[in-house]
């Protein structure tokens, strides 16, 4: 489907015929917390339903069908991350499968274990490891970057004292989905990785719609995103590499066995064969071979830095605007997911506004970023404005 991009730039009229929700009298700046679906993502649904309606694994014709999609999906997958099928797991979102992920660990980790958990992360990745620590007794480490809201990027110097020879289990956001700033995943790859047996899960959720991701390049042990945010249905994606999966305890049936992949490991049943087909849709639209998708990625980056650039050069002119961390547009350094405050204004009173004025589709909140937002940003029930865009 590479028909978006024009001598290596987006064209956005192209991009725009691929979205029927654009046609309606709405600007979605809230695309964070969920994206415009395809139109070839909804077709494919609706054929799935309507032609491959059965159970997978059958001998009979609709049968093998409906399998075949299936696995297209599970490769689909695969491909838009770098991996191997079997380093990947569909569930019904990232919370989920990190959940699943934390029980399989359950009965791994030593009572001597240390976990370090990223305080500025969605609660999807946070919530299921420290309740794996207060079950199991481990000793779970807080990694909070800074107490300075124009300073809280993740980073491997600010990672280095918390790690010890205890270490298992490092979890962290590639970008927040409140700040927007791009962390060096690979560095701090790198340097978990100097603990001998310690490993590194990732939340991808905010980065993945921005930049391609490539696990095998990034050095990760998990990494996990929701295609809802990459435009395609109410589904997500777990990688878990083959070394790590020696630490992964199946969830599955007891007759699965050996469990030889990820998906028969932790899926249970959860990923929706419907949903599973649309992913080699999403594939196609950015692109038919990897060098094409690499063009299209380059392409999204530049236009979301001319879009993130004319909102940020507005914010950073006002002296009563606070933007949270990262106030540069450059596209090295962030993701167009803006957060800010106005000095007397609450975070509602301010989106109201926008809402009575234009069709702009934004919001307040703190995102399933609580504790970022409590104990770093601003504390109470409002949060946070944000404005998230994406280059559809």
């Amino acid at each position: 489907m590479a028909d978006i991009v024009v001598n290596g730039k987006l064209d956005v009229e192209a991009v725009r015929s691929h979205f029927p929700a654009l046609k309606q009298n709405q600007v979605f700046l809230d695309n964070a917390g969920g994206t415009q679906i395809l139109s070839d993502a909804i077709n494919s649904i609706r054929t799935y339903l309507e032609e491959t309606n059965v159970q997978l694994g059958a001998s009979y014709n609709i049968g093998q069908k409906a399998t075949q999609k299936y696995n297209e999906g599970l490769k689909a997958a695969a491909d838009f991350i770098n991996a191997d099928v079997s380093e990947i797991v569909i569930g019904p979102s990232t919370t989920q499968l990190f959940a699943n992920l934390s029980q399989s660990f359950a009965l791994c980790f030593p009572p001597s274990a240390e976990i370090i958990v990223s305080s500025i992360d969605h609660e999807a990745n946070i919530s299921s490891w420290v309740r794996l620590a207060k079950i199991r007794n481990l000793t779970l480490k807080w990694w909070t970057p800074s107490s300075s809201p124009s300073d809280l990027k993740l980073t491997a110097a600010n990672l280095r004292p918390l790690l010890s020879d205890k270490t298992k289990l490092v979890t962290c956001t590639h970008t927040s989905n409140i700040l927007g700033s791009i962390h060096d995943i690979r560095a701090i790859a790198d340097e978990v990785h100097k603990v001998e047996g310690a490993m590194l899960c990732v939340d991808g959720v905010a980065f993945a719609p921005h930049r391609e991701v490539n696990v095998e390049a990034l050095g990760v042990d998990f990494y996990s995103f929701s295609w809802y945010k990459v435009y395609g249905p109410h589904i997500a994606a777990l990688y878990a590499s083959s070394s790590a999966q020696t630490h992964v305890s199946s969830l599955g049936h007891y007759f699965h066995t050996p469990a030889t992949t990820l998906s028969t490991k932790l899926g249970l049943a959860a990923s929706s064969y419907e949903l599973v087909s649309t992913i080699p849709t999403l594939l196609s639209y950015f692109g038919s071979s990897a060098s094409a998708r690499k063009e299209t990625w380059a392409a999204i980056a530049a236009h979301e830095e001319t879009l993130q650039t004319i909102l940020l050069d507005y914010l950073n002119s006002r002296e009563d605007v606070t933007v949270y961390s990262e106030r540069s547009a450059d596209k090295a350094l962030r993701v167009p997911v803006i957060s800010f405050s106005v000095r007397g204004k609450s975070s509602s009173e301010i989106v109201e506004a926008v809402d009575g004025m234009s069709d702009f589709g934004i919001r307040w909140g703190h995102f399933y970023s609580k504790r970022l937002v409590d104990q770093l940003l601003v504390p109470g029930d409002e949060g946070v404005v944000r404005v998230s865009m994406r280059k559809k």
